[in-house]
């Protein structure tokens, strides 16, 4: 996005369309407001719903780098956070021997040594050997950058916490440096799959948006966009059959990324009906798990 570009909702929503995301309005207003307000924003839904295509398209609309933290049980602060480069720091130490041996080589005891080496580790601990992890490296960006916190329902209820206080304060406190403050004012996203429940706090300090399936001509035309070879009779009945998938309980719904990979097989094998040996062939790039591919096949009809 150029800088004399003013950033609006129907800005936002044409440079989505640019790409062939068909979104909810909901999603263009919720991060223009987002900008507005200085706000990060919760996307939850279930899988395969676009969430994390939304950060990188917002990204994408600011010219901006997308930073990107993938959440997971047992994620915790090094991780997210920073870590100290113990390998760097272990060879400057070797190739800095003859250095120490100069500064301590006057000194009677051990007690001397000590004193006189006081405040030389401490050059082991700057910046010079600091490895920013994805939260530190948002705030340290040189650029506004899109920080995309995802599956964040994944991670525990610690580091929720530990998220929520960097995403209000937009700095964050190194023992051995001080507080270091983000450079621009964060864009932040967080995806939710619901898995669990997440805290009330973060969810007051973040601008909600749910994203669910898309509805049937919205589906539709997501998949004419995406996939232009499909004939658009063809794509309304993948759409309504993919529905009708969505619909009947399997263990893993095929989210709109795997719509349009299903799509793109289709064309790609030259399918232009659904039969059962197209289905065989193809029902790989839609359904990700054995026992729906075996459910749909021993009686595709009922899913017509």
């Amino acid at each position: 996005m150029s800088a004399s570009k003013s950033v609006t909702a129907e800005a936002i929503a044409a440079s989505f369309a640019e790409t062939g995301f068909v979104a909810d309005p909901g999603v263009a207003t919720v991060l223009f407001l987002a900008e507005r307000l200085v706000r990060p924003v919760l996307l939850e839904g279930p899988p395969g719903v676009g969430k994390t295509e939304v950060a990188k398209l917002w990204a994408r609309f600011h010219d901006a780098p997308l930073i990107r933290l993938q959440c997971y049980e047992g994620l915790d602060e090094s991780r997210a956070l920073y870590e100290w480069s113990y390998g760097k720091q272990m060879l400057y130490a070797q190739l800095l021997r003859e250095k120490v041996g100069s500064l301590i080589g006057d000194t009677a005891d051990l007690r001397g040594a000590v004193a006189a080496l006081r405040g030389q580790a401490d050059e082991f601990f700057s910046r010079d050997f600091l490895l920013p992890r994805p939260l530190l490296a948002a705030i340290l960006s040189e650029r506004p950058a899109v920080l995309l916190v995802d599956e964040v329902d994944r991670s525990d209820e610690e580091f929720e916490a530990f998220l929520l206080e960097i995403l209000s304060e937009g700095a964050v406190t190194i023992p051995e440096l001080g507080t270091v403050r983000a450079r621009h004012p964060l864009r932040a996203v967080l995806t939710s799959n619901d898995t669990r429940e997440l805290s009330e706090a973060l969810r007051r300090r973040c601008l909600y948006l749910h994203i669910d399936y898309p509805g049937l001509e919205q589906e539709i035309e997501i998949l004419t966009r995406r996939v232009p070879a499909l004939n658009g009779e063809f794509a309304r009945r993948l759409a309504r059959f993919i529905a009708s998938l969505r619909a009947a309980g399997l263990r893993k719904a095929p989210g709109v990324s795997e719509s349009v990979d299903w799509a793109l097989a289709l064309v790609e094998t030259g399918a232009a009906a659904l039969t059962p040996d197209t289905l065989r062939r193809t029902l790989g790039a839609l359904l990700k798990n054995r026992e729906d591919v075996e459910r749909v096949l021993s009686d595709p009809a009922r899913f017509r």
